[in-house]
């Protein structure tokens, strides 16, 4: 790799990271005589205009964002078929990696890095740019203990693909997702909040909230369960470290923190505490003091050789004053921050929260009030069992433990949506059916051979939003995961080597036999004969051979550059590279 260049500015020197939208090289800029981190996008992400165009706004818009927690974007440029980004090189490690290595983190090392993340949102919020894409494998902790945040263009241009993609590389992110992305709905800086959550949860516990056989069951978590408490994992942490977590990651944004401001200020709120008071602070979960700790004052002769030191009246009293304004000082401090953390609050009841399906939402309401719990008002929905108006569910859930005073959202049924059929396409089947069978219809199955990950829905019939009959069936198409994708064979026929490669490349096939042979067929440098005929369908990463014209070279054919392959875990993408070597038309004026 090394002694390449990209744009006759950027020499690659070393692979350095591979991630599931792209490869990270360690490169240099020779114009400013500095080393940089060189991030390419993976072919698949180059097919979509859509996706390039967010991709090339948003690094633009992050590249304007200066701040010590976020790494800088220093230029975004395209190569022939390569997008890249040049950023800021850390000296250091993804947290992603730490959290492997530790396990768990202590909670005060916690707290300072998600304090430093936070700090990065704040700015991008205000700058009207949501990240996304927060997880541990965004964020990178130098080696003087900084974190910084990254990958601000490509959380954005990547977020509507991120759960419903064929790249598996790509399904890491829906452990963090907020509900509304899982759901596909409206995202706000409200949904960085919650995926901050998530990643401070990990660090504390050294796993993830919510895991499961494939990422559809996981976003069904994020949608319907609560995060589990932390202090029950990890006992002995801060209380207060629980409640941030919760209002981090509420079900619906309005619940959570409005600004990410104010969850920095919960949180310097904690770092304070436990710099004054250490672990001393938390005892049993944080439910009590822990004053066995503190030694009792005593005034005490010394003993050594029978003296008794005398005292003088004035320094008598003085030492008095000063250790009584100690102990008045030290019971303040107590109060002031047991009262903080809520220590000398009345106690709160436990309730378990009854079923308020079936009900209306008035009944639920005033039942909630009984119970010291107040009742509000969540999404309206089309069910096939409940009548409109009528309650469908709640969160928390049914039966789920509650505090009194806690607020719980219920969801209205509309009624049946008759004459429209849901779009079950992209889901897993197991959803699709209960989906279904929520707008009152029938689904039969059929499991077909396909690429796409096992239980998927590939087809329906009647499509999604057409109307038909309610109670009629849905016939549907699901994936046995056990296929492999065919892409079509690019026409290679009088291009020249680069365009031959990028085609194959772009094609998603790997690049098979290279020959040359004397033929008049086509000029010298040009493809005359491929291996495998244009059109035909054949497997992903199928290598496609060809034969290059030796033929007299007219005027204009063929390139005297050379050609760079980069091969990103098997995705082979070929293009043209300057050789460093060779004099650019600056130097050579010279």
């Amino acid at each position: 790799m090394s002694n390449k260049l990209l744009a006759g500015r950027y020499e690659l020197i070393e692979k350095i990271g591979d991630g599931g939208m792209a490869v990270v090289y360690k490169g240099k800029d020779r114009l400013l005589n500095r080393y940089v981190a060189i991030k390419i996008l993976r072919p698949e992400f180059t097919k979509d205009e859509q996706f390039i165009e967010n991709f090339r706004r948003e690094s633009q818009a992050a590249a304007g964002l200066s701040h010590p927690n976020i790494v800088g974007v220093y230029d975004v440029g395209k190569e022939g078929n390569i997008y890249y980004i040049v950023m800021e090189l850390i000296d250091g490690k993804v947290l992603s990696q730490i959290i492997k290595e530790k396990g768990k983190l202590d909670y005060k090392e916690a707290i300072h890095i998600i304090r430093q993340v936070a700090s990065a949102l704040s700015l991008a919020h205000k700058n009207q740019i949501v990240h996304r894409d927060i997880k541990p494998h965004n964020i990178l902790i130098t080696s003087t203990g900084v974190a910084k945040l990254a990958d601000f263009g490509i959380a954005k241009a990547v977020s509507a693909a991120t759960i419903v993609g064929g790249s598996n590389k790509v399904m890491g992110s829906v452990h963090y997702f907020s509900p509304e992305q899982a759901r596909g709905a409206y995202v706000d800086e409200r949904s960085d909040i919650y995926s901050l959550g998530i990643v401070l949860y990990e660090m504390l516990t050294g796993k993830v909230p919510f895991d499961g056989d494939n990422p559809v069951s996981i976003a069904l978590m994020h949608i319907n369960d609560d995060v589990p408490s932390v202090t029950e994992e990890v006992p002995g942490l801060p209380p207060q470290l629980e409640k941030i977590i919760r209002k981090a990651t509420a079900k619906y944004q309005s619940s959570r923190y409005k600004v990410i401001d104010d969850m920095i200020s919960d949180l310097d709120d904690i770092e304070f505490i436990t710099k004054v008071m250490g672990k001393k602070a938390f005892v049993d979960g944080g439910t009590s003091v822990n004053v066995k700790e503190e030694p009792a004052v005593h005034v005490k002769e010394p003993e050594k050789h029978h003296e008794k030191k005398k005292f003088k009246p004035n320094e008598h009293k003085m030492t008095i004053f000063i250790i009584a304004a100690f102990l008045l000082l030290a019971v303040a401090g107590v109060f002031g921050l047991g009262s903080m953390l809520g220590w000398f609050g009345e106690s709160v009841e436990e309730i378990q929260l009854p079923d308020f399906a079936g009900k209306t939402f008035e009944q639920a309401q005033e039942e909630g009030r009984l119970l010291g719990i107040t009742v509000v008002m969540g999404q309206e929905s089309y069910h096939h069992i409940y009548e409109p108006g009528q309650i469908i569910s709640s969160v928390p859930s049914a039966g789920s433990t509650i505090m009194e005073g806690q607020e719980v959202k219920v969801n209205i049924s509309r009624g049946k949506n008759k004459g429209v059929a849901p779009t079950l396409v992209g889901k897993d089947v197991n959803e699709a059916i209960a989906y279904a069978e929520e707008y009152g219809f029938k689904v039969n199955v059929t499991v077909i051979e396909s690429h796409l990950p096992k239980d998927t829905v590939i087809t329906q019939d009647p499509e999604g939003g057409k109307e038909v009959k309610s109670g009629t069936s849905i016939e549907i198409e699901v994936s046995d995961g056990k296929g492999k994708e065919k892409v079509k064979v690019p026409s290679l026929i009088g291009k020249t080597p680069d365009e031959a490669n990028a085609l194959i490349a772009e094609a998603g096939l790997k690049l098979g036999n290279v020959g040359y042979e004397e033929t008049d067929e086509v000029a010298q440098n040009l493809v005359f004969w491929q291996e495998i005929e244009a059109g035909t369908e054949v497997e992903k990463n199928t290598p496609i051979g060809y034969l290059i014209s030796k033929g007299e070279q007219p005027e204009g054919s063929g390139s005297g550059d050379f050609d760079m392959d980069l091969d990103i875990d098997g995705e082979q993408v070929t293009d043209k590279f300057v050789d460093p070597d060779t004099p650019t038309s600056a130097e050579s004026d010279e």
